[in-house]
């Protein structure tokens, strides 16, 4: 079998966390509730924790839309600052101007 990319596996992950968002958060709102039952709480701890362990948001990566790459990675354009800087140099960007460097 084929080795998957970064950008795959964090696709994937993104995927499940959207699928599972709904009865992840209605699970933990009964876990936090302390005016149910002990029991009731603990069930619902362990539904949540027999979810899938990339359904939860946090094992989500940032990834730069161009490259694929997870660091330096500016989140209102949703790239890394290498993709930045050369999109900006070919003039790609509106609005970035570039400057000498």
């Amino acid at each position: 079998m084929a080795k998957k990319s970064a950008t795959e596996r964090n696709a994937r992950v993104e995927r499940l966390a959207k699928q599972y968002l709904a009865k992840r958060q209605a699970l933990k709102a009964i876990a936090r509730d302390t005016s149910l039952p002990v029991e009731e709480r603990f069930a619902a701890q362990l539904k949540l924790a027999a979810l899938p362990r990339n359904s939860a948001p946090t094992r989500i990566r940032n990834r730069c839309k161009v490259s694929g790459r997870p660091r330096g990675y500016y989140r209102k354009l949703k790239m890394s600052r290498i993709a930045l800087r050369e999109l900006g140099s070919h003039g790609l960007i509106p609005g970035l101007v570039k400057s000498s460097w």
